[in-house]
């Protein structure tokens, strides 16, 4: 296959449209459709279905586009490589990070980053990890800072930084609120508030292993909103310190599990693009600052 037809594909999968694609890319109409039309000659197949609105993808064109994205990926890395041998001053690196660490943990590397290196293009989208992974995927981000996510395939690599405690939140008049640590089997008639699927995961482990299911009243991914019921004396929960960090009601209690408890947050690239200046100035500043949390916690 001819590798700039199979780019030219994907632009035409992600406008939806010939003509759209061949606005977006300054061709001419024709020239799109002849170029798709040798695509589908070099792979015996039909890639799109012609509709009066735009294409539809057919199986063949929906497995192309995958390798597709990874095709474009790889090439924004070569691309950002590329132009930071030229001048370690310059280039473009876009992080994808979940919400707790979007406010806590980019900041301080986009700081960093942009003190080191004035020229360099920091951009920041904050999404959940499943979301990061497929932006990485797609070659629309080039790091993707995520927790207890560790991908199936072996096209993304995964750089775990650091640990990220995981707290016990009560509201301030709670009995055990002025425990140093608190033992979780003491909750088990507590009603408690889960988050995201992975969160929640996390809790009945934890619960199940401290001898009780935990009686979930509310869910929400949002840690103020977390806090705010806390505060209120409607459940107890567990957040990570990040989210803690991020916010800390003034009306809730927060202690350790006893017994100790965390997740891992990981900075996950695209498999070889680690040596790209950009990214690899970026996971040593992320292990870096990792460390430093991980003695200040002990």
């Amino acid at each position: 296959m001819d590798a700039r037809r199979v780019l030219l594909f994907r632009e035409i999968a992600r406008h939806g449209s010939l003509s759209a694609a061949a606005r977006a890319l300054g061709w001419t109409q024709p020239a799109i459709s002849q170029h798709l039309r040798g695509l589908e000659r070099e792979v015996a197949q039909p890639l799109v279905v012609r509709e009066a609105t735009g294409v539809r993808l057919t199986d063949a064109g929906t497995a192309l586009l995958r390798h597709a994205d990874a095709l474009a990926a790889r090439l924004a890395a070569a691309e950002d490589e590329l132009a930071m041998l030229a001048d370690l001053r310059s280039g473009r690196l876009r992080i994808a990070a979940f919400p707790s660490a979007a406010a806590t943990v980019a900041p301080r590397l986009m700081t960093e980053l942009t003190r080191r290196y004035p020229d360099l293009d920091v951009r920041l989208v904050e999404v959940e990890p499943p979301e990061a992974l497929g932006l990485l995927r797609a070659g629309d981000c080039d790091l993707a800072i995520v927790f207890d996510h560790a991908p199936a395939d072996t096209d993304l690599a995964v750089h775990p930084v650091r640990d990220d405690p995981v707290r016990v939140v009560l509201a301030a008049d709670h009995p055990l609120a002025a425990q140093r640590t608190v033992d979780l089997a003491k909750l088990a008639r507590d009603r408690w508030i889960a988050g995201c699927a992975r969160c929640r995961d996390h809790l009945l482990r934890l619960s199940r292993r401290a001898g009780f299911e935990p009686d979930i009243r509310h869910e929400t991914d949002d840690y103020v909103v977390v806090q705010n019921l806390v505060a209120a004396g409607f459940a107890v929960a567990l957040l990570p310190r990040l989210a803690l960090d991020a916010f800390t009601h003034p009306g809730v209690s927060v202690a350790p599990v006893r017994g100790g408890a965390s997740r891992v947050v990981s900075a996950v690239t695209v498999a070889g693009s680690d040596g790209v200046p950009a990214i690899k100035a970026a996971i040593g500043l992320l292990r870096t600052a990792g460390g430093r949390t991980r003695s200040a916690s002990r």
